[in-house]
């Protein structure tokens, strides 16, 4: 089975969809598989992270802005695609550095996650954008 999840994101900072994911899959009839999500963007990523506490996704987005800033710091002077802006460059490094696919166990018709976790879309992005992820389940 095959589906693709469109997610809207308001800019950088983590998106969770686990409750469509879940939604999908139990409806799929598919009792155990795997699933694999597949995000079709190259300035944003899949994460499973923790959904209890949301200074989690505070925290991270906080991380990986001083990891890799805007092309317009001056530590980030040695990027040449910046004409989109200086979000676009540190977007795709950030890609670079984190998933873009994930491989979710599915177990009696439910993703086999931890009890704190939740997938994620983490948005790179300065803008708003409407993401699409790819789903596969088998």
């Amino acid at each position: 089975m095959q589906h693709d999840f469109s997610i809207p994101t308001r800019g950088q900072g983590l998106v969770e969809f686990t409750r469509e994911v879940q939604a999908w899959v139990a409806d799929s009839g598919i009792q155990d598989g795997l699933l694999t999500l597949f995000v079709r963007h190259t300035s944003c990523s899949l994460l499973i992270q923790e959904n209890a506490d949301p200074e989690v996704q505070e925290d991270l987005w906080a991380f990986f802005s001083r990891l890799v800033p805007p092309s317009s710091h001056p530590s980030m002077a040695y990027l040449r695609h910046t004409y989109e802006g200086p979000d676009d460059m540190p977007a795709h490094i950030k890609a670079a550095i984190m998933p873009v696919s994930l491989s979710i166990p599915v177990r009696r018709g439910n993703l086999a996650l931890g009890t704190w976790q939740g997938i994620y879309l983490f948005e790179h992005r300065d803008a708003p954008h409407q993401r699409q992820v790819a789903a596969h389940l088998a």
